[in-house]
């Protein structure tokens, strides 16, 4: 009598386990294709890292991210030359200029408009000392070329002290193959 009851309380526990794992009314379908319906508003923008951070005033950070980089120009770049000269003393007087041969509100202006532009024919660099702003390969310092854009004078010896983040190369080396990005710590 016992083998017939521990063979039946198989049977049942078996007879549940199998129906309770049936898939026919809990099929999970996942949909992978985005969703671009609704309202969206740009939040932030970074072409170039630091020129929001360094150049636009603090009251008016909302404002540079949600403006088009079309319209940014003649609404910020008399912001960032007040900035800029306020800043760097490689723009004391007027008429200086950086090693590109910009005066401040030159330099501005191509600051202002804050886009990554992208050299589809020629050299991909943020600045290699011909090619300025063709875009930007991953071991360019950019930080360091914008601080010596912003305080190196018309040769880069200006301010040495201000002119270089000390940080000359990545904490990781890149892959040869994409993502190209080392794996985080």
């Amino acid at each position: 009598m016992k083998n017939i009851q521990s063979i039946l309380g198989i049977l049942l526990v078996s007879m549940f386990t199998f129906t309770s794992c049936s898939s026919d009314d809990n099929t999970i379908t996942i949909d992978n294709t985005p969703d671009f319906s609704g309202t969206f508003a740009q939040q932030d923008q970074m072409g170039r890292p630091a020129v929001n951070t360094v150049f636009v005033s603090s009251t008016s950070k909302d404002s540079f991210n949600t403006t088009v980089p079309t319209q940014q120009n003649a609404a910020f770049q008399a912001m960032f030359q007040t900035n800029l000269t306020g800043l760097s003393p490689a723009f004391t007087n007027p008429g200086d200029q950086n090693a590109l041969g910009q005066d401040a509100a030159a330099f501005t202006g191509l600051l202002a408009t804050d886009v990554l532009n992208v050299s589809l024919d020629g050299t991909t660099t943020f600045y290699d000392g011909t090619n300025v702003l063709t875009g930007r390969a991953l071991a360019d310092d950019v930080i360091t070329v914008e601080l010596l854009l912003i305080f190196g004078g018309e040769d880069f010896t200006e301010n040495p002290n201000l002119s270089d983040d000390h940080v000359d190369a990545n904490d990781k080396p890149f892959l040869s193959s994409f993502p190209y990005l080392a794996s985080p710590w």
